[in-house]
């Protein structure tokens, strides 16, 4: 009997949608659909891949009053907030826009004797696995450079989140993408692993825990397949004496509640300078008290359910550790925080880097606030870290920042904001946040390999 895939909703704990999971032979005979259209794909004028792109884009946009509700369906986000495709366009937009540039070949030189130039082509079919918490900004981070690069795509999205690949695949189907270039398979952990070991696909990229990059590294071991990886996280943010109080507050606090903390680099961990530290502590906390727990479909609710109960288990185990360890909890239990998926908002203070809930990720709304004396205290204890992947730094002084960011082992620097992803920018991390990295040009250096060309003229 086939695996069948269930989307649980944290909105009630009801079965939202279940589809069934392609045996090993049908995933096989998938992927060998997408190998087989790769080179009529990849002839195809780079001008007429991003006309297809686009429009794949643009056709998820006319979707989105379905998207919406779909969404806090499956994982628990406030319709309030109006889902992704803002910034799904954003970042497939500007890769579009960087392609001809990023994709020219490289001349080193010609004369009468030699032309010698390095072109960039893909790598043939790329692997996309994609996560539950922003699942379509997430997605086309790579779908997008990845097809206008000239690969077939094979998208498996998380279980959480699990029309969303659908629904882009067909988007993207009807905007003119053949269906064998772009696939959404429902796949399980089983059947992914046999593939990737099998080296079904010329390149992976993996968004999720740190323990399923492992087991994608695993898997992949021996094949020479390149794995690109962003993983946990536990992201810091910085306030130092001259910063704005105010904005740093509101900024980090967001950063770390937003999304019921469900974001890839949302803050967890706040070091303030010791003479804000009160202040800002205050104003967090009543950032805090101000959301509003409780049903996504309500246009009041700022806060909804975590996606999954086992997640909120997970981060309500993290407070309570640290409480009976010496931590001040200070935000009251919510009425709306049921036990289950829907959880009170926490802001945390008396922590320390012994506690948990300083040093493994959360994903969840709670922050520790620490005070510090200083940029070298701080230093330490932002490194003081298995996770790389953002840092927020908080201050006047733009030179201060670049010198503390070179010290600190971080994917980005943010100065004076947080919890966002520039697509002019490499997206990357270092530590147990992996390696790779995703959207800029670099984005595209890493889904197509370099080829060498050094043709020798014949001269008489």
């Amino acid at each position: 009997m086939a695996d069948v895939l269930k989307c649980i909703s944290p909105i009630d704990g009801t079965v939202f949608a279940e589809r069934p999971a392609l045996t090993v032979a049908e995933a096989k005979e998938a992927v060998a659909q997408a190998r087989a259209a790769q080179p009529a794909w990849a002839a195809r004028p780079l001008a007429e891949r991003i006309k297809l792109v686009l429009a794949g884009i643009a056709r998820v946009g006319e979707m989105n009053d379905e998207v919406v509700p779909e969404l806090a369906r499956m994982m628990g986000r406030p319709v309030r907030y109006g889902g992704e495709f803002g910034g799904f366009e954003e970042r497939g937009t500007y890769m579009a826009s960087i392609a001809e540039s990023a994709l020219a070949d490289i001349e080193v030189g010609e004369d009468d004797t030699f032309k010698r130039y390095i072109r960039r082509v893909p790598w043939g079919v790329v692997f996309v696995v994609a996560p539950w918490n922003y699942p379509y900004m997430t997605a086309i981070n790579t779908v997008a450079p990845a097809l206008i690069a000239g690969n077939t795509v094979v998208l498996k999205h998380a279980t959480q989140t699990l029309l969303v690949g659908e629904r882009m695949a067909r988007a993207f189907h009807e905007a003119g993408v053949p269906q064998e270039v772009f696939q959404n398979l429902f796949l399980s952990h089983d059947t992914t692993d046999a593939l990737i070991r099998d080296r079904a696909f010329d390149f992976i990229n993996f968004t999720g825990s740190v323990g399923g990059g492992k087991a994608m590294e695993q898997a992949a071991a021996g094949t020479f397949v390149p794995v690109s990886t962003e993983l946990g996280g536990k992201d810091p943010g910085y306030v130092m004496e001259d910063a704005d109080l105010d904005a740093a507050v509101d900024t980090l606090m967001d950063g770390a509640l937003f999304n019921a903390g469900q974001c890839c680099c949302g803050i967890e961990r706040i070091y303030v300078h010791d003479s804000l530290y009160d202040a800002f502590v205050e104003k967090a906390v009543a950032f805090a008290k101000a959301l509003k727990l409780g049903d996504p479909f309500d246009p009041n609710t700022t806060l909804g359910p975590m996606a999954n109960v086992r997640f909120a288990e997970a981060v309500r185990g993290q407070i309570d550790a640290a409480v009976k360890a010496g931590a001040t909890a200070h935000i009251p239990l919510d009425p709306a925080d049921d036990g289950g998926a829907y959880l009170t908002p926490q802001v945390l203070t008396g922590v320390n880097h012994q506690m948990e809930v300083m040093r493994e990720e959360s994903f969840g709304p709670v922050v520790g606030i620490m005070p510090v004396s200083g940029d070298d205290e701080a230093i330490r204890l932002i490194n003081d870290s298995r996770y790389g992947l953002t840092a927020s730094l908080w201050t006047t002084d733009l030179d201060r920042a670049a010198r503390i960011g070179d010290a600190l082992e971080t994917g980005t620097v943010f100065m004076n904001r947080a919890d966002y992803l520039d697509p002019g920018l490499c997206w990357t991390g270092c530590k147990d946040t992996g390696r790779g990295g995703g959207l800029s040009a670099i984005g595209y250096q890493n889904l197509t390999r370099p080829k060498s060309y050094h043709l020798k003229k014949v001269t008489k």
